[in-house]
Formats: C-alpha cells, structure tokens, sequence
C-alpha cells in the first residue's frame, strides 16, 4: 500500500492552520475537554501531545517519537517529523505554532490543507495540554534553525524567537511541559501507565520507533516498541498466553472509497472472542461500522465457504458469526478522513463507507487465502460447529436463569439469604465462599438492604470453559440468577436486583484466587456491571490488635505498624493474625468489614482505554499456558507487599 499517495495532502504550511474559536473555559471546565482531572486525565494530556506526533508518522513524515517522564515529573515529548509551522499565520497574525498552542480548535486537522487524517480530540488537542500546564515550552527544528516559545498556564510569555542553530536536514518538535498541580488531583505519571498507550500506538503505526524512558530518581528505565509488522505483531502479543489454532497470523490492507483498512486477525484455542476497532489510531470502545462490515464479512465468507467444500451439510444451520468468532482475536484498524462518532460518549464509529470498505477488502482476501490453506478453513470450521452445538446446548441452560413473570422470585437460589428492601439503589449482596463465612455473614448482615450469597468451594474458571458447562454450573447459576441482569445478549443492567455486588473472600492466597475467578467471570459476561461501578471487594483487616481491654483492627502491615508505634509495643500487646473470615465472630465481621459506617471497599475499575491490557491479563492469569503466568507475577512480585502462601 502506498502510505503517502492515501494519507497525505498538499502542503502543510502556517495558513493551512485554522482558527475555529478562541481558547476559553479550558481551566474553568477541564472535565469538559479531557473528560477528568483524575490519573487518567493526567495522562491523557501525554497522550494528545504524542497524537500530534503520530499524525505526522501516518502522514510518512516522523519516524521516532521521545517521552521522557523527568524528575519533576515533567514530560518531554520529541518527534523528528516537519515541525510545527513557524510562519505568520495570516488570519490571527502570530505564529502558526502560537495558534496551535493558544487558540481552541485550531491545527493542521482542520480544513483540506494538513492532515487528511489525523487521532486526537479533533484538534483541541496541544492547546488544552498548554491551558492545563503549569507551563509549556515548544521548541522547532526547521531549515538549520532551532525556535522556541514558552507558555505558563496558557499565556505566552515571548514571542516566538530563535535559540541557537541545527543540522539544516533536522526537522522536528520538542514540547516540554507541567501539569498544573491546582487542577490535576494527581500529578504523579505512572510508568507503565503509559507504557501500555504507548505500546499499542506503535502498533498500530507500521515501522513507527517510540521509546518511553522514566529519568526520575530510583524509577530509572526505558522501553522502545518498534514493530514492523504492525497489527499483525498487535494480535501476536495479545495471543501469547493461548495456542493458535493455526499458525499464521491473518493480514489484509487495501483502500476502498477513500477508507484506508488493516485488519489482522488469528483464532486460539480459547472461547472468547477478542476484537478491537481503531479510527486513525484511536480505539472506539463500542465497535461501530468498521466493526460491522469485518463481522459481516467473516460471517458470509465462512459459510460460503463452508458450503462450497461441502464442510458444512445442506442439512445444517448457517454458523453464526458467534460460532464463528469463538476464539478469534483481531484488530480492525482504518483511517478516515472524516470520522463521525455516535453516542454521548463518542465511542462508536457512524461512517457506513467504512462497514463498506472494511466488508469489500475482507471478504476479498479472506476467500483468496482460504482458497489456498484449506487446513485453515477446515479447522476453523470445524471450531466453529463445536461451538454451534455448545451454544444450542448453552441456550436451553439458559433459560433456567430467566425470570420470566413476578413469580420468579420464588426461583432464587436456595443458599441466598435475601433482604427484605427491594428497591436496589438500598441493596447490596455479599459473594462469599465456604459455609462458615456464610454462616457468619448472615448473622452479622443488616438483613434489610444485606443479601449474602454463599459459593462453594471455587466457581469454574470460564476462562477454560464454553458456554454450556458454564450455563450447568451450579454456582454461577446461582449467581446470574440472583443478579438479575442475564449475562452476555441478554444482559439489561436496568433488572440488576443490587447496586452493589461485593466480593469477599479471605485475606490470603486461595482467597486471592476465588476473587479473580469471580472477576474474571463477571468481565467476561457481565462487564457492565464493572463498568457502571457496581463490583466491589470487600477489605477484611489483617490483624486484630488487644490491648487493655480495648481492640484495634490493622488492613495491612503498614496501619499495624502505626497502630503499634502509637500504643507502644511492649508485651501487653495481643496481636491475631487473621487467616479467614472464618476465625471471626459475627460481630467481629459486622464491625470490619460489612458496617458501611467502618468497613473498606475496594471499588472495580475497568477503563476502555485499558481494554487490550485487562484483556491479556485475565487470559494470562486464567488461561492455561505457564510461561506468560511465570513472566507476568515474576514481574509484579516487587510491588506485593502481603502474601502469606
């Protein structure tokens, strides 16, 4: 594919950057144009500034891109592409470079004379970083001459005035820049935080260098993602912890109706199926037409397929594109010069000439290279019946867990001890394992907004499991149904019976276990449930502190170590080291950790901007590959800080 000839327009000179409106309100309403002043927001601010410098690479002009997190954590953003504009622009009269970092809506994605396509938060990008900063400086590489600017909290501070002198063949951008600490909550960068942005970006931009260095004090180290293959090497690291059901990874790229499209794809030997859309390099949560035109052309081609060599009888069903993405993992990836999202949210891309490109150029090159490795087609076919048959079981299982009429409530679980509200913005249920736990939870519950639901032993790992063994299993059965919403299409949030559902398991190894099986459970089926706030793990305390009659309670090894330094630690201490929830009373468990008043909960957070990572982390943990598990706790073991095995 010709990059340049599809993505590249014209010139990109200072008038080719439009001034659509003044910059105002950013630091009055931050919310409204980085969605949040929280840690996420704090890095979004890394992320518009780099998009910038992306831009240029998908236009064939910047090859590397530099971030640097420095000891004040402050970020340095460096590309070697053309360098923002340093000429007047005519229609505001300063610096095109002043108007890309001054005035709201104003840049090279505007108008048909700079960037055909482009990510980014349409533009408002560098400006809003600028408005948000502490202060910004923009130095540019251009024509032997190095020109700089600086900003403090959106105000320019000189005009734009040349530094000293380079290489005349360099070209380039550096900003540095500093969160404003009055805004931002946080203004701590986390590494890997932005390793994992980073890392897909490179991804998704074929031959792209990016390297991430951490320079602060104790924190040192770099990464560099560089991937020639692009997407195709995308799907490879998300398949690392699953076997390939064959060996090649799929690839396909044309350009149809002015829409570029990649797509590469490749099943496992799992049951989930993992697909993600990006528009010009930004991921959209919610799929849309790119997603739809890639399902409808696997769907058709593998049934066409399917039927011409005679691995599907004229006797059965069409396979669904359910049976047919069971296992799949891909990456749709298009640009386009003109995205137009759907929703509130923005997150669903709307152009039908992309569900017509990304359809045309699949199914095109899908049928040519099925035609030529029939082994491949057999096998996935042959998947794909598997599934039809566990799906046809699945949904007679299924219909056990439906509440159908007002009745229904008789056909809750036997175990679950239900409250009395029903108004679920009051209720709330405990997921707790074992009977004695259970038994205790029931008696210390407030029995009118608590529901306890007792699960024996650990709940089966659907991360190993199809459809149908997990509509047989019994505890998760129980949980569905006593849940209320339905899982995967016939999931209605608006049915969920408690605002909060809360895990909690005891405070060691095998309790960690349980609440990453429950979790992984409720991610793959029910993951609005933890997108809408409403998991929680519940927080036991460690240790129990008595002393002169009167009792402390520690959640880690750091509060039992400010409770003994204020208390004194001579031996009139008696510390328990609880090792289930089990060894306490009821009281005990009402006053730690189920009284709303005292207790600790750890709320569930899932981020779509995360999505491609939380995804590899419970195929990782949950799956059956050793390796990756190996690497990954390997990994993390320094930051644990209790584990008691």
């Amino acid at each position: 594919m010709d990059t340049e000839s599809t993505v590249v327009t014209n010139e990109y000179g200072a008038d080719q950057i439009q001034i659509l409106e003044g910059l105002e309100a950013v630091r009055k309403r931050p919310g409204m144009y980085i969605g949040t002043t929280s840690i996420r927001g704090l890095h979004h601010l890394v992320y518009e500034i780099v998009d910038n410098s992306v831009d240029e690479a998908l236009a064939g002009y910047c090859s590397h891109i530099e971030v640097t997190i420095n000891q004040d954590n402050s970020i340095t953003v460096v590309d070697d592409g053309r360098g923002i504009p340093v000429g007047i622009n005519q229609k505001a009269g300063i610096p095109a470079v002043e108007v890309v970092f001054t005035v709201l809506h104003a840049g090279g994605k505007f108008g048909g004379g700079g960037y055909k396509v482009s990510g980014g938060l349409h533009g408002v990008g560098a400006s809003v970083v600028n408005a948000l900063s502490d202060w910004l400086e923009v130095q540019i590489y251009h024509e032997g001459k190095i020109y700089k600017q600086r900003y403090e909290r959106g105000k320019t501070m000189y005009k734009l005035k040349v530094v000293g002198e380079c290489d005349p063949e360099k070209t380039g951008t550096r900003v540095d820049f500093k969160p404003d600490g009055t805004i931002f909550e946080e203004t701590v960068y986390d590494f890997k935080t932005l390793k994992t942005r980073l890392r897909e970006t490179a991804f998704l931009t074929k031959g792209l260098k990016i390297t991430l260095r951490d320079a602060r004090e104790g924190q040192e180290q770099e990464k560099i993602f560089h991937y020639e293959g692009g997407i195709k090497e995308f799907v490879q690291y998300l398949n690392k912890s699953n076997e390939g059901l064959y060996q090649d990874i799929l690839y396909f790229e044309g350009v149809q109706n002015d829409v570029v499209v990649e797509v590469s794809m490749q099943h496992n030997d799992s049951y989930n199926e993992t697909v993600y859309g990006f528009v010009n390099n930004i991921l959209t949560p919610e799929g849309g037409m790119h997603v739809i035109g890639f399902r409808q052309a696997l769907t058709r081609t593998f049934n066409d397929y399917g039927r011409k060599m005679k691995l599907l009888k004229d006797s059965d069903e069409n396979l669904s594109g359910e049976d047919i993405r069971e296992g799949l993992t891909a990456i749709i990836s298009v640009k386009i010069s003109d995205p137009q999202f759907e929703g509130q949210t923005k997150q669903k891309l709307g152009n039908s000439e992309a569900r017509s490109a990304v359809d045309t150029v699949v199914s095109k090159q899908l049928a040519i290279y099925l035609e030529q490795h029939p082994d491949v087609g057999k096998t996935i076919i042959e998947k794909s019946l598997v599934s039809q048959r566990a799906r046809e079981a699945a949904r007679k299982a299924r219909d056990l867990t439906r509440r159908k009429t007002a009745l229904d409530g008789l056909a809750l679980p036997g175990k679950l001890a239900d409250c009395s509200d029903k108004d679920p913005k009051h209720c709330e249920i405990f997921i707790v394992e074992g009977d004695s736990a259970g038994g205790s939870a029931k008696v210390a519950r407030n029995r009118r907004t608590q529901a306890i639901l007792p699960l024996r032993g650990k709940i089966l790992n659907v991360e190993k499991a199809r459809l149908d063994r997990i509509y047989g299993n019994a505890e998760i059965r129980s949980m569905i149904t006593a849940f209320g919403t339905g899982i995967h299409d016939d999931f209605d949030l608006s049915k969920l019976r408690y605002d909060k559902i809360i895990i909690m398991t005891d405070a060691d190894v095998d309790g960690a276990h349980i609440a990453t099986l429950m979790l992984t459970f409720l991610y793959r089926f029910m993951p609005e449930l933890i997108k809408t706030g409403h998991v929680y793990l519940a927080k036991p305390p460690l240790y129990k502190v008595e002393r002169n009659k009167k009792v402390w309670y520690a959640y880690s090894d750091e509060e039992l170590n400010k409770i003994m330094n204020e208390i004194g630690r001579d031996g009139n201490n008696r510390i328990q080291r609880y090792k289930g929830l089990g060894e306490m009373d009821a009281d005990q468990l009402w006053e730690t950790t189920m009284d709303p008043e005292n207790r600790v909960l750890l709320r569930v957070n899932m981020d779509d901007d995360d999505a491609s990572e939380i995804d590899l982390t419970f195929t990782t943990l949950m799956g059956d590959k050793v390796e990756p598990r190996r690497e990954f706790i390997e990994e993390r073991a320094k930051d644990v800080q209790n584990l008691d095995i």
